[in-house]
């Protein structure tokens, strides 16, 4: 196998390893507006992280609540500009519910790992709720809630 190849099929484990109990069916499509978000966010991408939003979606983020893409988008730009430059997001699914076949509720757990970091740091664990919605047959975040696990 050339180094490319090698390459290419550890990403995809790595990848397969982000959908816990959830690989298949309706759940892992759901799972894959969470994973879009982590992704975005290790892209410090504020345009692709708030795209995945619908236009009237909601993020609290610590104590910041934000309505709307563009002041998602805003505030994502600021913060991968400044603080948070270089980050990188790791949730893992703990729970996926699909309330109507076009709306799901899931909670991951994980949290926002610094540059120079190898993992993350047990004390800034925090657990997400996201509400999603099935808009022209993807799925998109409605709202993402952020709490901590230990306070």
């Amino acid at each position: 196998m050339t180094t490319d190849a090698a390459s290419l099929v550890a990403g995809a484990k790595q990848w397969a390893s982000y959908y816990g109990d959830y690989p298949n069916g309706e759940e892992g499509a759901v799972l894959t507006a969470p994973l879009r978000i982590r992704a975005a966010w290790g892209d410090n991408d504020a345009d692709a992280f708030a795209g995945l939003f619908i236009e009237n979606g909601s993020l609290l983020i610590g104590d910041t609540q934000l309505n709307g893409r563009e002041e998602i988008r805003a505030y994502m730009a600021k913060a991968f500009a400044g603080g948070w430059k270089g980050t990188r997001l790791t949730e893992q699914p703990r729970d996926i519910r699909l309330i109507a076949d076009e709306v799901a509720v899931a909670i991951t757990e994980g949290g926002i790992v610094r540059p120079g970091e190898d993992g993350l740091d047990p004390l800034n664990e925090e657990r997400a709720m996201w509400v999603l919605v099935k808009r022209d047959g993807d799925w998109r975040v409605a709202a993402r809630q952020t709490s901590p696990i230990r306070s």
